[in-house]
């Protein structure tokens, strides 16, 4: 589940409503949002404190040249190769898990395979047909089309198209197109009169989380819903701006279609059967259905979707008069609402729902400190057989880490804090593996982890971009001066700076680091390297993520995969053996305050009054707490005073831990941290101080005025932990 597509997406994934909405809560600067899905995330931005300069790189330490020189693009395409080339769906990868953790373990890393047991579901069938009023019968085929250059589009185990954790059943019924699927798509439809009771939705991928569109169908009466990918996201890259498909070229090939899973993710990730604890052990298992839809959805391409959507033209309102931002896409129809008198869809939906095994992989590099702990992550399980991007660009560029490890380790060197590699399997579903991985851990995890870094979708394209939490920030963008960037004579930090004008993600969810982030309050990073509006199209979910087109289009020398792979081992090797943990506190206290001023200039566009001064004075506190712990930081390095510099260190540890304090958003308990979560109708883009906010868009402002004062408990416990 991937990062920023930098131009291709701005304003893409948002209508101007929800723009304007969510740029007063949440002080959106841009929406530099590629991937809107787990992989495919979106992401909003506040302005970092850096400030452009050509710059020449930062010399490295003997360790860090070691690190450096250990990566090689070349046997990075070789673990690509590997993992691109064999099913590795959530639940039938064990042979990838345990090669991933022998691989550690040649790399002198102390590796292991773990077990969840889990609530999943797997494709048996489905059909899509349209019946148009005369009676003839249109069949779209619901296949990718085997592709003689790409050789993993024809293997005979490949991954049929569907939707993990749809719903089974068949519905047969006119139909309505609903935009993206958004609340106030339905809004707009109940508005204009369009009747959705008892009606079929097709949907255009982007903007929220596909989950949440078959939930709004199907809080609308819809009875089923049909999702497929619009060219118009794929900015000039399209086969109507003059370029070739893919095989061919680098624009869409017309036949691609998104998988992907449609729980809920925006109440918990996870099992849905073991919400808050892990899969272990024959568990008590839960009703899933507050994560899990109850109607049936597929997805499909753009090519099958263009005669569902042409007879809808001439009926219901046009896709001008509904007025809606990215209704109308790059299709040659109306995008009209419909329903079309006498034209039903007919749609099937059958999955195996089981229990069945996933398998982390675990590796272990034991620090001289052993109550301190940086994770490192990424997801194993792909949708499809390739998954060359998506998830395995971050998995190839892991390995290599382990073995530039291993090269420091086969000098004698022993980091100061513990290393954890995590390959997670189940994460395409929502999250499972390293959701469970944390409800296992979580007492051990609170004790000693730092911080999580998770490199998802490490390489789609040429791009870099981060999102991370206030903290690292500054020792993020330090690392990337030391980076010559793939062979552009330029570092990491002034292609970034170019691409992103110094704008750092704010995390919600959608990978990974959910659950150790909105849960348990660990400090996270997530990093990867995205095409723009004129690099060749990532093919999101499909087939066509594959390492042919990795290696004729993505990363043809896999020099992103290398830079990305040295930016990883630089920044986690700097966390895990510098003296003082290189955190910015003083950071996180600038940024509370921006966040404060979109909370405010949200109260003020309402009628509503709320006394918000608790929260305010709280941010204040905190931000003197960090000003006097920097005094402390100085005095532990100068003096090299051990036990002052182990106190200190444990502040930065354990400082976040106080903004979970305060027990989970209401109807949303998984999330815990009072700064941070992933929007209640987006699944993925942040949300900062969420408590107060979706309670202020709901227009409970009692509710709101509580959880100001419990955000500002939270922050005052953060402050207590820093406070010398």
């Amino acid at each position: 589940m991937a990062i920023f597509n930098k131009i291709r997406w701005i304003y893409s994934t948002y209508d101007t409503t929800t723009i304007m909405r969510t740029s007063k809560l949440l002080g959106v600067v841009a929406l530099l949002a590629t991937h809107a899905n787990a992989c495919q995330r979106e992401r909003h931005f506040h302005h970092s404190n850096v400030k452009h300069q050509g710059v020449s790189p930062t010399p490295l330490t003997p360790h860090e040249s070691t690190l450096v020189e250990a990566i090689s693009n070349r046997t990075l395409s070789d673990w690509s190769y590997y993992y691109t080339h064999g099913a590795h769906l959530a639940g039938k990868n064990f042979s990838m898990a345990q090669w991933t953790a022998d691989r550690w373990a040649e790399n002198g890393i102390d590796s292991s395979v773990v077990t969840y047991n889990v609530y999943i579901d797997y494709p048996i069938s489905k059909s899509l047909s349209l019946t148009y009023a005369n009676g003839s019968v249109f069949h779209p085929s619901l296949e990718e089309a085997v592709l003689n250059e790409d050789s993993t589009s024809s293997y005979p185990d490949r991954i049929p198209t569907f939707h993990g954790y749809s719903a089974n059943g068949n519905a047969s019924a006119e139909y309505v197109y609903v935009g993206r699927g958004q609340q106030v798509d339905f809004r707009r439809l109940i508005e204009l009169g369009v009747p959705l009771e008892g009606k079929i939705a097709i949907s255009r991928y982007g903007g929220p989380f596909r989950g949440l569109k078959v939930k709004n169908a199907q809080e609308y009466g819809m009875v089923g819903a049909v999702l497929f990918t619009d060219p118009d996201d794929d900015g000039n890259m399209t086969e109507a701006n003059g370029y070739a498909a893919y095989p061919d070229g680098p624009a869409r090939n017309p036949t691609s279609v998104q998988r992907g899973s449609v729980q809920n993710l925006a109440i918990y990730p996870g099992d849905p059967t073991t919400p808050g604890y892990p899969s272990k052990n024959d568990p008590l298992r839960a009703d899933p259905s507050r994560v899990l839809v109850k109607i049936p959805s597929i997805p499909i391409s753009y090519v099958d979707a263009i005669p569902i959507l042409e007879a809808l033209d001439g009926h219901g309102i046009s896709g001008r008069e509904v007025n809606r931002t990215r209704w109308v896409g790059a299709l040659n129809v109306s995008y009209s609402t419909g329903p079309a008198p006498g034209a039903v869809l007919g749609l099937s939906n059958l999955m195996k729902n089981t229990y069945a095994p996933i398998w982390n992989a675990i590796g272990v590099i034991n620090g001289t400190n052993a109550d301190e702990t940086i994770v490192i992550g990424n997801h194993r399980d792909a949708w499809v057989v390739g998954g060359a991007a998506d998830p395995n660009s971050g998995t190839a560029i892991i390995v290599e880490l382990s073995k530039a490890f291993g090269a420091l380790l086969a000098q004698g060197w022993k980091p100061k804090r513990n290393i954890v590699l995590c390959s997670w399997d189940g994460e395409e579903y929502g999250l499972v593996g390293s959701t469970e991985w944390v409800e296992e851990y979580i007492p051990w995890l609170t004790e000693t982890a730092v911080s999580y870094l998770n490199i998802d979708v490490g390489v789609s394209g040429p791009h870099p971009g981060i999102a991370a939490t206030p903290e690292l920030h500054e020792v993020a963008t330090e690392t990337m001066k030391k980076i010559l960037w793939m062979d552009s004579g330029r570092t990491m930090y002034d292609v970034w700076y170019e691409d992103n004008e110094g704008e750092i993600g704010v995390l919600g969810s959608g990978s990974d680091y959910t659950a150790f982030l909105d849960h348990a309050g660990i400090g996270a990073i997530d990093m990867g390297s995205n095409p723009s509006d004129i690099d060749p199209v990532y093919h999101y979910h499909s087939n066509y993520d594959s390492y042919h087109w990795m290696s004729k289009f993505g990363d043809p020398e896999f020099l992103t995969h290398q830079s990305m792979a040295q930016y990883l081992a630089l920044l986690a090797y700097k966390l895990a053996d510098d003296d003082l943990i290189p955190f910015n506190l003083s950071n996180y206290a600038v940024q509370m305050s921006l966040y404060y001023k979109d909370l405010i200039s949200a109260i003020n566009s309402t009628s509503e009054t709320l006394d918000t001064s608790a929260l305010e004075e709280a941010i204040g506190y905190f931000a003197r707490c960090a000003t006097e712990l920097k005094q402390l930081e100085h005095q532990a390095v100068k003096g090299a005073d051990n036990e002052l510099l182990a106190a200190v260190n444990h502040k930065h540890r354990d400082f976040q831990r106080g903004f979970v304090s305060q027990g989970g958003i209401p109807q949303r308990e998984f999330y815990r941290h009072v700064i941070f979560a992933p929007g209640s109708d987006t699944g993925y883009a942040a949300q900062t101080f969420p408590g107060i906010s979706e309670a202020l868009t709901a227009g409970y402002t009692s509710l709101a005025a509580e959880w100001v004062q419990k955000t500002a408990n939270g922050i005052i416990v953060a402050a207590d932990i820093i406070k010398p």
